[in-house]
């Protein structure tokens, strides 16, 4: 029998399920994928299976296993990583959801927040949550459900309703439904939590009209917290790390000091600075938010979103027809010194943090007739690069930290252009992995701690391995006049629907 122990990170995304089996090295051995169905009842709403989500996660965790070709007992720890703020009601029973999985893309709540600004109630939430008021967070979605699902109130105050974000959800099927349970980073999220101290808070399920009985208990990010039903993949394996996915991917980059930050750079990005222990209000239009807890120490983090990333890209090749692929983007980008004076401002569906102008729109601006598409292609990445630089300089405004480095993921991460411009703009190296599906290798290291898998954050940090360092090549005065610009043509695209 082979002696060698792994752990088993089960990562469940927005639009599929995988599970992917680490060695001691944090180096996959072997992996599996599953898709599931996106629903889309109306305009604005967005919605998932929750018996879907959890067959496919449940069927990756039996196919990666098998395809490492190892026994349960060769399991020494499982974590959980997901998609945040998907909310799932369902009775503590039968099992059976009362509604489908709302997702966290889904804006049906957005005149019940525009309501609980109306009322004055944005300081008390941000206070309390470190959070904004939005159709975003977990809690408008969970009251939605118990104002419209026919019956939901009356039993979720009779205690026959179980809530959960969708890490919740796995934790109770993977239990065979004993352990009813969330971390901190998932609970940061529900605008139901008071992050100063780390509890839920009455104040806000009275405003939410949530029942205290329907809530998970709330752990740390690492640490046994259950173990694996005797009839499932891998029985008796100990469930030993939850985390949100973009804290996982945080840990995952192993950006453990104050000053270090990723980006996620899909569809759109994520970028986290961790910023210690001590939790920052953001005065600059940022989260705030836990990092993860281990042990009894929480740390926390500073969290912006942009809404339109990569998918810039997939515009210029699909909508424009201006390329046939990211390659040829990516050529073309670097065919010219500068984008020619020509700034696009991807504001397609507004503008995230840290304007929060749901009234912005697309602007390309400072076209002349020597304007051509080599031009577009490379003003589209400096769109990506300078929306990220916005998101650091508000950091390190509410922070008082300079930024360490910035260590990437995400698709658009493979553009070598990308990485150059954003390092220029930063004045900093820009790091690169190795591996980078870093919210699974996050969500590993997490339970391989809890379980003494991996003795401390030294040793992980030791097998983190880099792929690529990009540094600056232009100084700061090379950049001058694209930065300007760039503020120049954003504040053009503001509030334009209105």
């Amino acid at each position: 029998m082979n002696k060698e122990k792994f752990v088993l990170s089960l990562d469940q995304g927005t639009t599929s399920s995988r599970a992917i089996v680490f060695n001691h090295q944090g180096q996959p051995v072997a992996q599996a994928q599953k898709e599931f169905r996106q629903y889309y009842p109306q305009s604005g709403w967005v919605e998932h299976d929750p018996l879907e989500i959890w067959s496919s996660q449940n069927a990756t965790a039996a196919e990666a296993l098998s395809r490492a070709n190892l026994s349960t007992d060769a399991v020494a720890a499982v974590g959980l990583t997901n998609q945040r703020e998907t909310t799932i009601v369902w009775e503590k029973e039968s099992g059976q959801p009362v509604y489908p999985a709302i997702v966290w893309q889904d804006r049906r709540t957005a005149a019940f927040c525009q309501k609980l600004k109306d009322e004055g109630m944005e300081d008390m939430i941000a206070r309390k949550t470190g959070l904004r008021i939005d159709p975003y967070f977990a809690g408008t979605k969970l009251h939605w459900i118990l104002e419209n699902v026919e019956g939901a109130r009356q039993k979720a105050r009779d205690g026959k309703l179980l809530f959960g974000t969708v890490d919740s959800w796995l934790l109770w099927q993977l239990t065979g439904r004993k352990v009813h349970a969330t971390d901190l980073t998932n609970a940061s999220r529900t605008l139901l939590f008071n992050i100063d101290q780390e509890e839920w808070d009455d104040d806000l399920l009275e405003l939410f009209g949530v029942p205290r009985a329907m809530l998970p208990r709330v752990g740390p990010s690492s640490g046994v917290i259950g173990e694996v039903e005797k009839n499932l993949y891998p029985a008796g394996a100990l469930i030993a790390g939850i985390a949100g996915d973009q804290q996982a991917a945080l840990f995952g980059q192993a950006c453990f000091e104050p000053g270090m930050a990723k980006n996620t750079y899909g569809t759109g990005c994520f970028l986290l600075m961790h910023t210690g222990d001590q939790r920052i209000p953001s005065q600059n239009n940022l989260l705030s938010t836990a990092a993860w807890k281990i042990g009894e120490k929480t740390e926390y983090a500073l969290e912006g979103s942009i809404f339109v990333a990569g998918a810039i890209i997939q515009w210029l090749r699909d909508e424009l027809q201006m390329v046939r692929n990211v390659s040829e983007l990516d050529e073309l980008a670097d065919s010219v010194r500068d984008s020619g004076g020509l700034f696009l401002v991807p504001a397609f569906a507004g503008l995230g943090a840290p304007h929060w102008d749901p009234n912005a729109r697309g602007l390309a601006i400072g076209i002349t007739r020597g304007t051509n598409r080599a031009h577009f292609c490379r003003a589209a990445l400096e769109a990506i690069a300078l929306q990220s630089l916005d998101l650091i300089q508000a950091m390190e405004k509410d922070s008082g930290l300079p930024l360490k480095e910035l260590r990437v993921d995400g698709g658009a991460t493979n553009s070598e252009p990308l990485l150059q411009i954003q390092a220029d703009l930063l004045q900093q190296s820009i790091i690169r992995p190795k591996f980078v599906e870093t919210t699974a290798l996050g969500a590993a290291y997490l339970a391989g701690l809890g379980v003494g898998f991996w003795e401390s954050r030294d040793e992980i940090q030791k097998i983190w391995e880099h792929g690529k360092t990009v540094g600056p090549q232009k100084s700061p005065e090379d950049t001058e006049s694209l930065r300007r610009g760039w503020q120049r043509a954003l504040e053009r695209s503001k509030k334009w629907a209105e």
